[in-house]
C-alpha cells in the first residue's frame, strides 16, 4: 500500500505520519526474495525469540524522528581499524584509553603487536546507542571473517573493547539490545560464505523478523561492493526496496555514520 502525503505537509509531520504507518506493516507476514521470517533453525516464532519491542515503537526516537528498526555494521577496517585475519593471536590485553569524553576504558586491544581500535565514527554511533539516542533501533554485526581463527580474534575483541567504561560492545550489542542472543553474522564457514547477500542478511532477516527495508548497512566495501550487492539482492517482495546502506572506505567515520542515518531517513521517506 502507498501513502500519498499533501505536499504542503511540513517534513516532521510527515516523518511521524509514516514512521507510524510503518509500525502498522513491518511485521505483516510477507513473501521475501531472500528469507523466510521464521526461525527455521529453532522453530520458535520470531516474535517469542527476539524481536522485543521493536514492532512496537518501530525504531522511532523523539520528536518524530525516523531511525532503522536494524543497524548492521561490518567489522573489519569499518567497526574497526584492522582485519583479523592478519591478527596473529587472540587479543590478550586491553589498551586503557579516554572514551570520546566520557571515562577511562578499554579503547583498544592487543592481538601480538597489533592494537584493534573502533573507529571514532563507530565509538561515537555506539556510545549514542546506548544512551538510548536511537529509539528501539538494534544493531546487528556481519563480516565475513576469512578463517574460524580470524572469527574467534573478531568475537573475543568484541568482549574486551568497551563503549562506555565497563560496558563493552558485546555487552550493549548482545546483552541489551537482543537479551543475550548472539544474531550476529560472523566468518564465513557454513552456513555462511563470503557472500553477504546469501548468507549474512537472509539469516538476519529470519532470525529477528525485521525487514530488509527498515535495515541500515554500514560497509568499507574495499573487497567488493557488499552494498550494493545487498541493496540489489535483498529486497521485500512488496515494496521492493532493500537495506539503506553506506560505504565506508576509510572506516566509519562521525560524518558517515550521520550521512547513513540520513540515507536511511531518505529511502523511508520515500516507501
Amino acid at each position: 500500500m502507498v501513502l500519498l502525503l499533501p505536499r504542503h505537509l511540513p517534513l516532521l509531520l510527515a516523518s511521524t505520519f509514516l514512521s507510524r504507518a510503518v509500525s502498522v506493516s513491518a511485521f505483516t507476514p510477507t513473501n521475501l526474495s531472500c528469507a523466510s521470517s521464521i526461525n527455521q533453525k529453532t522453530g520458535v516464532p520470531i516474535s517469542n525469540s527476539v524481536m522485543g519491542a521493536s514492532s512496537q515503537n518501530n525504531a522511532n526516537g523523539g520528536e518524530g524522528r525516523i531511525y532503522p528498526e536494524l543497524l548492521v555494521l561490518d567489522l573489519d577496517a569499518c567497526t574497526w581499524d584492522q582485519e583479523m585475519y592478519q591478527m596473529p593471536a587472540l587479543p590478550s590485553s586491553t589498551v586503557k584509553g579516554d572514551l570520546n569524553g566520557r571515562g577511562e576504558g578499554a579503547i583498544g586491544v592487543m592481538s601480538g603487536p597489533h592494537k584493534i581500535s573502533l573507529h571514532k565514527g563507530s565509538l561515537v554511533g555506539l556510545q549514542e546507542h546506548a544512551d538510548g539516542k536511537y529509539g528501539s533501533m538494534k544493531i546487528a554485526f556481519a563480516s565475513s571473517a576469512d578463517t574460524p581463527f580470524a572469527e574467534k580474534i573478531g568475537r573475543a575483541s568484541l568482549k574486551m573493547l568497551e563503549v562506555l567504561p565497563g560496558l563493552t560492545v558485546w555487552d550493549l550489542v548482545v546483552g541489551r539490545d537482543w537479551n543475550g542472543q548472539d544474531v550476529n553474522q560472523i566468518g564465513r564457514q557454513p552456513p555462511l560464505n563470503s557472500n553477504k547477500a546469501a548468507t549474512h542478511f537472509p539469516r538476519l532477516r529470519e532470525i529477528t523478523g525485521i525487514r530488509y527495508d527498515r535495515m541500515l548497512f554500514f560497509d568499507d566495501c574495499n573487497w567488493g561492493d557488499h552494498c550494493g550487492n545487498v541493496q540489489k539482492r535483498c529486497k521485500e517482495t512488496d515494496t521492493k526496496t532493500g537495506p539503506a546502506i553506506m560505504r565506508t572506505p576509510s572506516g566509519i567515520r562521525e560524518s558517515d555514520w550521520r550521512k547513513g542515518l540520513e540515507n536511511y531517513v531518505a529511502q523511508a521517506l520515500r516507501l
